[in-house]
């Protein structure tokens, strides 16, 4: 099949499956091309079937912001025309899904009828979505859309309690290449470059907005680090890194502490992990702890949005209430207490994270867009 996909093309949980199953899809034999306005930092063109479409955006003394839907919409007509594409995937509903349905509405006056597949990832609904000045394009583009999906059964319950939704939404949960994690957890990490041998060692990645609540990992990991030895790797950027990095000068903590920034090396840098911490205020899904327990490494976080979906609570790691520092550290202190307790979870992550393999999820997403497609 001919598939395009929009996505924003950045190191947040949408952007990295769009990009992952993009790729996967062109290993299958389709032809995908990527619709956005700069390379998915995780996008490898190892496949002759992958191609990549700028938008491009000008500048207009009379916009104090760009138009991008604007730009996006054109750029999706132009691609489908030239390319005969049979399904556009959007990942994120702002602006994706509306400017699917603008280019949907053009192709039609042409004779065209493409598909849209429309994934809702998370805060596109909770945070941004749901607000005032979006609510009602984003209602109008989800019902508009001809498939529509979630990626935890979490995000569905929440996008149908805050819109009016006439469209059936599937869940279909993010995913991982479980053999490429598995592959470097058999390498040889050495940790030695990172840690002392008596050392943990315990990461935490994400974006660094307030969301995430990054000062919660410094938090458990001061408690943690007064019982046993070890070291936090803090891999990503953004508003909140600053904040992280002045407390752990505060609490004395900075030199057990280090500060990665984004990085293409997540699943290298988890080879090297003892123990995951994602203290999140809300997590559509938890594709980081999912990426965490793949790598084997145990997770401890929040019982926030789909992370209950993710984490077996007592096997895989521990959830924990939002903001809870003290039972987070606790918690993770049972996992890293003894080499015998700290193989056991481990290995209960990497087992767990098997059903959410790429291999799993990748027919239902290509039996989603047979079911939709029309030749064009």
């Amino acid at each position: 099949m001919k598939i395009g996909i929009v996505c924003y093309p950045t190191f947040g949980g949408s952007g990295v499956v769009a990009t992952e199953l993009g790729m996967a899809l062109a290993d299958h034999g389709h032809e995908v091309h990527f619709i956005t306005y700069n390379l998915p930092v995780r996008l490898d063109f190892i496949s002759h079937n992958l191609h990549f479409h700028e938008v491009m955006m000008e500048e207009y003394p009379l916009f104090e912001y760009q138009p991008y839907e604007l730009a996006l919409s054109s750029r999706m007509v132009e691609v489908v025309e030239k390319h005969k594409l049979e399904v556009l995937h959007v990942h994120y509903a702002i602006p994706h899904a509306y400017a699917a349905y603008m280019a949907k509405q053009m192709l039609k006056a042409k004779g065209i009828d493409i598909k849209i597949v429309t994934t809702l990832h998370g805060t596109d609904i909770t945070l941004v979505g749901s607000h005032p000045n979006y609510k009602t394009a984003v209602e109008f583009s989800i019902n508009n859309s001809d498939v529509v999906t979630a990626v935890s059964k979490s995000l569905k319950e929440d996008t149908l309690r805050l819109f009016n939704i006439s469209k059936e939404i599937a869940v279909v949960y993010n995913f991982i290449d479980v053999d490429k994690y598995h592959k470097e957890s058999k390498k040889d990490c050495q940790r030695i470059a990172l840690a002392k041998p008596e050392e943990r060692i315990l990461t935490h990645v994400s974006n660094f907005r307030p969301v995430k609540r990054t000062s919660d990992v410094i938090r458990v990991f001061e408690i943690i680090q007064r019982t046993i030895p070890s070291k936090l790797l803090m891999v990503g950027d953004g508003p909140e890194k600053r904040k992280a990095e002045i407390l752990a000068k505060k609490l004395g903590i900075a030199d057990k502490i280090i500060f990665l920034g984004n990085s293409n090396e997540v699943v290298r840098v988890l080879c090297y992990s003892d123990l995951f911490i994602l203290p999140s205020e809300t997590e559509s899904f938890g594709l980081a702890a999912l990426e965490a327990m793949a790598a084997k490494t145990a997770v401890v976080s929040t019982n926030a949005g789909g992370l209950p979906e993710v984490t077996v609570h007592g096997e895989t790691g521990f959830l924990n209430a939002i903001g809870d520092v003290k039972s987070m550290a606790e918690n993770a202190l049972k996992i890293l207490k003894d080499d015998a307790a700290l193989e056991h979870f481990k290995s209960n992550a990497q087992a767990h994270a098997k059903q959410f393999s790429l291999k799993n999820i990748l027919p239902v997403y290509e039996d989603i867009y047979t079911s939709c497609s029309v030749k064009v």
